[in-house]
């Protein structure tokens, strides 16, 4: 992680309230993750997803970083899977857009890790009616 991750969980703790009462991670200065780090060519990937790839932990990130850029809201008794435009992710998208990967594409196996294969595979036929 970097030092400024590192201050800013020290200052704001491991998670902070978000304005719709969940939980989230702290950002640096507003930005990316506190967990965020950096690969030489200024590739981002997540510390905590790292460490459970290495074995180091025994958990994974929280499903909402997990599925992120997408967002779930619940209203009643709707799920709302929303996509989170945030410029901090344009370069992401941009290389979506060119190799023809939508976001839920992008996002499969935590959309499957949150609501199961057959969800996802009802999306998926879904898309390509549409599509």
């Amino acid at each position: 992680m970097s030092k400024n991750g590192i201050e800013t969980i020290e200052k704001q703790g491991v998670y902070v309230n978000g304005l719709d009462g969940d939980f989230e991670t702290p950002l640096v200065k507003g930005k990316e993750c506190a967990y965020a780090v950096f690969s030489s060519t200024g590739i981002a990937s997540c510390g905590i997803e790292n460490a459970y790839r290495n074995k180091s932990i025994d958990f994974q990130k929280p499903i909402s970083c997990h599925l992120y850029p997408l967002r779930i809201n619940q209203y009643n008794k709707t799920i709302a899977v929303n996509y989170h435009k945030w410029s901090i992710c344009s370069d992401a998208c941009s290389l979506g857009e060119a190799i023809k990967i939508p976001v839920y594409q992008f996002v499969k196996t935590a959309l499957i890790r949150k609501f199961g294969k057959d969800w996802f595979n009802a999306l998926h036929a879904s898309a390509k009616k549409t599509s």
